[in-house]
């Protein structure tokens, strides 16, 4: 079984979808496109760590979207996250590679992991993200 990717906004988003996977099924949260810019890699992670704590029971892959900004997918590295998303140049892609290689990540590889994914970005201020993902998540 392949996980879904569910774009988290908040720690109530991350919450829902751990939530709303069933027990040991795979889910992948991502921080949404240039998050990590303005929020920050650890406190991204804090909101990750936080909910899969909650969820030690589903199976979780968290992935860092840093744009094409390198020192940005650095700053992830050393905050310990071990999926990174960069857009930039090949050359760089290669260089960050290797860097994620010796701390034990990787960058994502978007063609060998296109999948389906929810953006949780409508369902910020109001809506119901539990029955959003639940209903994701059971397709």
């Amino acid at each position: 079984m392949s996980a879904r990717v569910i774009v988290f906004h908040s720690l109530a988003h991350a919450r829902a979808a751990l939530a709303a996977a069933e027990r040991g099924a795979p889910v992948t949260l991502r921080s949404a496109p240039g998050a990590a810019a303005y929020a920050g890699a650890g406190y991204l992670k804090a909101i990750v760590d936080q909910a899969a704590s909650e969820h030690a029971d589903v199976a979780v892959t968290a992935v860092i979207d840093c744009g094409a900004d390198a020192g940005i997918a650095m700053a992830a590295l050393r905050a310990g996250w071990r999926t990174v998303r960069f857009s930039g140049p090949e050359k760089v892609r290669r260089k960050l590679a290797d860097i994620a290689d010796q701390c034990g990540a990787r960058l994502a590889d978007d063609d060998a992991e296109a999948t389906e994914a929810l953006d949780l970005l409508d369902l910020l201020d109001s809506g119901d993200p539990l029955a959003a993902c639940r209903a994701f998540l059971s397709r």
